[in-house]
């Protein structure tokens, strides 16, 4: 369980890339999950919802708003939550630890040899084919955190 913005991501490639690593078996044998937490809480009056992506956001943005232009004065509160420290523990339980209403992943490696250059291309210790995955792979990039 990481924060749910691009500071999470890397840690959660971090780690990742310590469990492949070092503790391939847990991946393999199906131990490792990824835990998804909200980026956003969203109100209007009792109405509560959580996004987890920029378009889950401007989908509730939508609803509340009913469409219309302004939703910013529309009444919506919107809380961005910076890490998984900014949630009580009751919102942590509800969207992210509950058995009942959690969203998890399961890691797998489908092909270990793919799996293997890519975490070298990204953590390993050449900058040069980091750089090059970058420059091929930006342009691809829906969700970026600035």
């Amino acid at each position: 369980m990481t924060d749910a913005d691009v500071d999470g991501a890397h840690i959660r490639t971090l780690l990742l890339t310590f469990f492949y690593r070092e503790m391939e078996s847990l991946i393999t044998q199906g131990y490792v999950y990824i835990a998804n937490p909200p980026l956003y809480q969203l109100k209007k009056g009792k109405k509560e919802y959580y996004a987890y992506s920029e378009e889950d956001r401007e989908k509730y943005m939508d609803r509340f708003s009913n469409g219309k232009k302004g939703k910013e004065g529309a009444g919506i509160q919107v809380q961005r939550y910076k890490g998984l420290g900014e949630m009580n523990p009751g919102q942590l339980w509800k969207t992210t630890m509950d058995p009942d209403s959690r969203t998890i992943h399961q890691v797998t490696v489908e092909n270990a040899t793919t799996a293997d250059k890519t975490f070298s291309d990204l953590m390993g210790d050449e900058v040069q084919p980091r750089k090059e995955f970058i420059t091929k792979h930006a342009r691809y990039v829906k969700n970026l955190d600035v």
